[in-house]
């Protein structure tokens, strides 16, 4: 098996502008996760992780936001896909990806 066909589990966290809708921030959610299935990966779970957030500091001029965390898995190259459509969507102020270890490798790590 190469390792380019290996199925890797990651997590998205992505902050938009909480003064938006509810309706809007649906939608952005459910755009990111059809690009992530688009783009061949699976949307294991999506959720609201914090709704309203003061900001340390301002982005994009907006002082809270609401975080999403959106958990998937996919091949190697799916986040040099999903990037640039992150971010070209103005709505999303920030986004971040981690790659989540399975929990032996994790833990041994830590021996």
């Amino acid at each position: 098996m190469e390792k380019s066909e290996l199925i890797r589990k990651y997590e998205l966290v992505m902050i938009v502008d909480a003064k938006s809708t509810n309706e809007a921030k649906e939608a952005i959610r459910k755009e990111v996760t059809d690009v992530i299935n688009k783009h061949g990966g699976k949307v294991i779970n999506s959720q609201v992780w914090l709704e309203k957030h003061k900001l340390t500091f301002q982005i994009k001029k907006c002082s809270e936001g609401t975080y999403y965390v959106i958990n998937f898995e996919g091949q190697s190259e799916i986040i040099n896909k999903i990037r640039p459509s992150l971010k070209l969507n103005e709505k999303i102020l920030r986004f971040d990806f981690i790659k989540v270890e399975p929990k032996a490798t994790a833990e041994a790590a830590r021996a």
